[in-house]
């Protein structure tokens, strides 16, 4: 993980009080008058004290300090001129830093294996900003609104409240008992039922005028399954291990994920055009959404198969759709060819052929003769292993291509048994689609000739045919391990670790800014 040095931190410290001192005169004038801190002073630190409720640490902008301050100048005596543009320009620092960490984030994307090549539109000036919001008859609101104008980031706001109202809830005081044998069963009795209902109704997922059961009801199975549901689990309201494990997360945790996630979204590019296809990774779900000014109109949402969380994790970018490939040739890339297709071809030459695999020279010649000078020729990089379009072919009988570097692709699959499967990371690192015809008819909905019966007709070919889109579509693989869907909040698991990665970052940026403030005068 790279994160920045301390004597580079220091200089972006250092640049946020230059910052400070281009505006200096107008902090002053807005936020003391004679000797008084303002009232936009006092909303300044209210706005600075409330920071928990984006998602954000107050003491990052020395909330408590200058909540202090204003309070002690507006009771007791009026503050001296130096005093006064000494508190000003400490108001201003944290504001700007405020308005910084709340539109754009708090950590470059980069340090966290985001290799977004954009940012989020309108990264704001906290300069420009905070003179608008001074002007502003709603000064907070103003403040409060550099928030990314997005609604998922609003939804998430929300839920993050919520999830803070039950930091003390007496449902998580003690941890739930053992189960009997390893899972509970329907009608048995369990000694944690009084618990489980007061989690799940506290949770939302079980009305509040349930009445309290003797053994495992209907009521209780329902309220498991929609638990299950919200966090990625079989939903077959069976109290196990993993559903036990998910109900014991403590609403603190949840606290923290959802602070994760409006972190991410901060610096993840969502709206890089009117149309465009996302895929979240720990949710192994695709969307294709279109805007509309600051809403959002999903078009279609598909599950997908993703890269293995072991050793092919499929990696977060952003690139432009520019091809369609109708019944594809699958190219066996190196890695795969040297690893696996080698070794299987060594102990049985006849999977060459049943697997409709070939060999291609570096001059387009093609060879189905397996011999150790054709084998060791592709370990060698002059030869490579290619599969025809047909029923076996790995990436089935489309392929969307958005050239990158990663050589990450979506396809279909002839595997589609696998999308039943609730924990869906079994690729090598391309994403593997659902309902590619659903995908290609919003790709093309501009081109009225692409019926979905021409869609079919060319990926049943066993031609391979590719074209190019008039207009490339963006494309970005991103990660978010909590999501608001009809106004019920979603967890997922922290499929590759990112977020472990993203608080580990968080964390010592934290002791950097703190070390910071101890070191300035």
């Amino acid at each position: 993980m790279r994160c920045p040095s301390l004597p580079t931190f220091f200089l972006r410290w250092l640049a946020l009080l230059t910052l400070v001192g281009t505006a200096h005169a107008t902090s002053t004038a807005a936020f003391i008058e004679a000797g008084r801190p303002t009232r936009v002073a006092q909303q300044a630190v209210a706005v600075l004290a409330d920071a928990a409720a984006e998602g954000l640490l107050p003491e990052d902008y020395d909330a408590q300090r200058l909540t202090q301050a204003v309070l002690d100048a507006t009771q007791g005596t009026a503050l001296d001129t130096r005093t006064a543009e000494q508190l000003a320009d400490s108001l201003t620092a944290a504001l700007y830093r405020y308005l910084r960490d709340l539109h754009s984030g708090r950590i470059d994307p980069r340090q966290v294996h985001a290799d977004f090549t954009v940012i989020p539109p309108e990264r704001i000036d906290p300069v420009s900003y905070l003179d608008k919001a001074l002007d502003s008859p709603r000064f907070a609101d103003t403040l409060r609104a550099a928030a990314p104008h997005i609604p998922i980031y609003a939804s998430l706001r929300t839920a993050l409240s919520q999830y803070r109202g039950l930091l003390n809830h007496p449902a998580w005081a003690t941890p739930l008992p053992t189960l009997p044998q390893r899972k509970l069963e329907p009608e048995q009795a369990w000694a944690g039922l009084a618990q489980l209902m007061q989690r799940l109704t506290a949770l939302g997922d079980l009305p509040d005028d349930t009445q309290a059961p003797t053994t495992y009801d209907k009521a209780l199975q329902d309220a498991v399954k929609a638990f299950q549901q919200r966090h990625g689990l079989a939903t077959d309201g069976v109290l196990g291990k993993a559903t036990l494990e998910q109900l014991s997360v403590t609403p603190a945790e949840r606290v923290h994920q959802l602070e994760l996630a409006m972190e991410r979204l901060r610096w993840t590019p969502l709206q890089q055009a009117p149309r465009m296809i996302v895929v979240n990774l720990p949710e192994f779900v695709l969307r294709a959404y279109e805007w509309h000014g600051d809403k959002i109109s999903v078009k279609l949402t598909m599950n997908v198969i993703v890269g293995k969380a072991l050793n092919t994790r499929t990696p977060l970018f952003n690139e432009d759709m520019r091809f369609i490939e109708f019944s594809p040739y699958w190219n066996v890339p190196p890695s795969i060819a040297r690893s696996e297709t080698i070794p299987r071809l060594r102990r049985d030459p006849a999977y060459l052929q049943q697997q409709g695999f070939e060999f291609v020279s570096g001059n387009g010649q093609v060879t189905t003769s397996v011999s150790s000078e054709n084998l060791d020729a592709v370990l060698r990089g002059q030869m490579r292993i290619r599969q025809r379009p047909g029923p076996l072919n790995a990436l089935g009988d489309i392929k969307f291509v958005l050239p990158n570097s990663n050589n990450i692709f979506l396809h279909h699959t002839p595997a589609p048994q696998l999308f039943q499967r609730e924990r869906r990371d079994f690729s090598h690192g391309c994403i593997r689609l659902e309902d590619p015809v659903a995908l290609a008819l919003f790709v093309l909905q501009d081109d009225p000739a692409w019926t979905p019966e021409r869609i079919r007709e060319a990926m049943a070919s066993r031609q391979s045919t590719t074209i190019r889109l008039a207009t490339p579509l963006p494309v970005l693989i991103a990660y978010s391990t909590t999501l608001v869907k009809n106004g019920r909040v979603y967890f997922f698991t922290d499929l590759y670790g990112h977020d472990r990665v993203l608080e580990q970052a968080l964390r010592q940026q934290a002791r950097m800014r703190q070390a910071a403030r101890e070191a300035m005068p």
